[in-house]
């Protein structure tokens, strides 16, 4: 995450939570964004401390200070760095990419940088709305204070809260090899048999009624590969144009015959 920092975000203003406090206390009031960062994360902690609890606590306090130490330690590295004529987005798009792994790195080990993840959860929870709604406050104001670096700045960081949203869930979740699917139809038997001797997959069969009719309806669930996703479906709406199903990505897989 600090070489995403000082290689590509800090260059081009891209402000991404506390980081981009520190940037723009950088860039107009001419302090170490490094220090900045890390004096905002400490008084984020004991924020933490008195309106949330110490298990939410403990595992941001080592990310929330080793973070603004590895910006410090790695803040000549982009005077060693040439990328040549690389484009400016691409060069967005890879520094995106590489603070998401990082992140996701972070969480998956079961810790977080702090910074507004805390704010999100103090405003949750005091403020009586979901933990989206409140990141959508908390990360909405740090991407309007972008358009002070003007408006092509400020698409850039959206493009890169999107990417590092992206990559976080790769890292922490993986890539999706397999779909879930479930299955209303009137025609039960036909796609059952299509899935089973077609596609050779097993299928296990759900009870279910309407909660608005109360009409009682047998539900197919099945796991299928991503590559063979596009065919079952299709052959869904041939076997049964009016059947309703749902498809979520199932990133593990396991037991069974």
């Amino acid at each position: 995450m600090s070489l995403a920092f000082n290689l590509f975000l800090f260059p081009y203003n891209i402000l991404n939570g506390v980081s981009g406090l520190g940037i723009v206390a950088n860039k107009f009031l001419k302090l170490d964004a490094s220090i900045v960062i890390l004096v905002i994360n400490v008084i984020l902690i004991i924020v933490s401390f008195i309106f949330l609890d110490k298990e939410s606590t403990k595992n941001t306090i080592l990310g929330s200070i080793l973070y603004p130490i590895f910006i410090k330690v790695t803040e000549f590295l982009p005077s060693m760095v040439e990328f040549g004529e690389l484009e400016s987005i691409v060069k967005i798009v890879c520094g995106s990419a590489m603070f998401g792994v990082g992140a996701g790195f972070v969480f998956k080990a079961g810790y977080t940088t702090g910074g507004t993840d805390i704010l999100t959860q103090v405003l949750s929870k005091y403020g009586k709305m979901s933990v989206g709604s409140s990141m959508l406050y908390t990360n909405g104001l740090i991407v309007a204070m972008s358009l002070v670096f003007g408006l092509t700045t400020f698409v850039y960081t959206i493009i890169n809260l999107f990417i590092v949203s992206m990559m976080i869930d790769k890292v922490v979740l993986g890539i999706s090899q397999s779909k879930a699917l479930y299955i209303i139809t009137e025609h039960e038997t036909s796609i059952k048999k299509y899935i089973i001797n077609t596609l050779s997959h097993g299928v296990t069969i759900l009870d279910g009624h309407g909660g608005y009719t109360g009409d009682y309806k047998k539900v197919i669930m099945c796991i299928v590969p991503t590559s063979q996703y596009y065919s079952l479906k299709e052959n869904i709406k041939k076997i049964d144009p009016n059947a309703f199903f749902v498809t979520s990505n199932a990133y593990e897989v396991s037991g069974g015959a």
